[in-house]
């Protein structure tokens, strides 16, 4: 009797669960499902091969271009962020409490800042008339002003400045998670700040690069503002190549491929990441101590 009564109480919490999640499905079937369905349909061609509209994008050099222009942009971005974000979240997790917060807001204040806003104020950085270019011309340095300006160099480092916020949030908490313990272990045991540094913190800092690296390589990927004010059209990504083709040129067909591609991509980056975290947890957990 008490086991067929228990039974039926953990069936019905388990309904009275799937009941609260039912709102939340709805919403994301109606605000999601259903647009990324009413943009698929078009891709696909109702007349022989349902995806000639997918091939035909790769059989343009330009589109190819773009898109290898975009994966590598991303890719750039991503692992200088990473590189620029390990130690300083290291060093930001090894301050007090008052100074913590204090350079936390400091990072978390491009986020604040409007992206036309960050943007104009690197044109104003990189342009002809730029800081840069006057310095190093008042200087001696150059007798003519470098061309920095829509460059990839320039949607680079607007991207980092963009999202390197982004993957120094994701570190600090993991690393602030790592015991003082093992790090006190590793320094009697006669171990440099360096050497503490590569063999424990970059090691256990990898969950938190991981998802940073998911969100700063999918930000960059879809950004738009930071390319086209920073870029130009002389070095189209493919949200920028989106845009044109759905406002200006009025292909909406061809922008829903863009967009389909662009969300290939990123299930693919995630999916790649995904494993990649996986394989160094079964690493380090191997590892003998």
């Amino acid at each position: 009797m008490i086991d067929t009564y228990l039974n039926d109480r953990r069936i019905y919490l388990k309904s009275v669960r799937y009941l609260w999640m039912l709102p939340a499905i709805i919403v994301l079937i109606v605000f999601m499902g259903i647009p990324l369905f009413n943009l698929l349909v078009p891709t696909l061609s109702m007349n022989g091969n349902p995806l000639s509209n997918y091939l035909t994008f790769f059989e343009s050099n330009y589109q190819v271009k773009v898109l290898i222009r975009t994966i590598r942009v991303a890719t750039i971005v991503t692992l200088i962020c990473a590189l620029l974000g390990i130690p300083t979240a290291y060093y930001i997790s090894g301050l007090s409490k008052k100074w913590k917060s204090l350079l936390m807001a400091v990072t978390l204040f491009p986020l604040l800042t409007n992206s036309v806003v960050r943007a104009f104020a690197w044109i104003n950085i990189l342009g002809q008339n730029g800081i840069i270019n006057k310095l190093l011309v008042s200087t001696g340095v150059l007798d003519q002003p470098l061309v920095l300006l829509n460059t990839e160099f320039a949607i680079i480092i607007g991207s980092v400045y963009l999202f390197l916020p982004t993957m120094i949030i994701s570190l600090v908490g993991v690393i602030d998670s790592i015991e003082p313990e093992t790090l006190e272990a590793a320094a009697t045991l006669g171990a440099n700040p360096l050497t503490v540094f590569r063999k424990i913190i970059i090691p256990l800092s990898i969950p938190g690069t991981i998802i940073g690296s998911i969100l700063v390589f999918t930000g960059t990927l879809t950004a738009y503002t930071t390319p086209q004010l920073l870029g130009g059209n002389k070095n189209m990504l493919l949200s920028t190549f989106l845009r044109q083709n759905a406002l200006t040129l009025g292909n909406w067909e061809l922008a829903s491929v863009v967009a389909f591609i662009m969300i290939l991509i990123t299930l693919v980056v995630n999916k790649l990441l995904g494993l990649l975290a996986k394989r160094v947890d079964k690493r380090l957990v191997g590892e003998p101590s």
